[in-house]
């Protein structure tokens, strides 16, 4: 139990330092562009999808929604031209 809950600790770390970073690199350019509602609600899953990781089948299935929820907002932000 211990093990998990130190990996969990380390992989939510980890993305928020890839976060941190992608910020500031962002941040950096002047071409920022908002997070869509959509993008929210995906990275709000995959965040879940973590930290419920316990439960295989509720964690790998809010990973999934919340890939799918990316791939959707990406597709739809492409055919828009944003």
């Amino acid at each position: 139990m211990f093990n998990i809950q130190i990996y969990n600790a380390l992989v939510i770390l980890t993305l928020v330092a890839l976060a941190g970073l992608f910020i500031y690199f962002r941040v950096s350019r002047k071409e920022s562009k908002p997070l869509t509602p959509l993008m929210g609600l995906a990275i709000g899953c995959v965040v879940s999808g973590i930290i419920f990781g316990e439960e295989r089948w509720l964690g790998y299935g809010l990973m999934g929604i919340g890939v799918t929820l990316a791939v959707v907002d990406t597709i739809i932000n492409l055919k828009e031209g944003r």
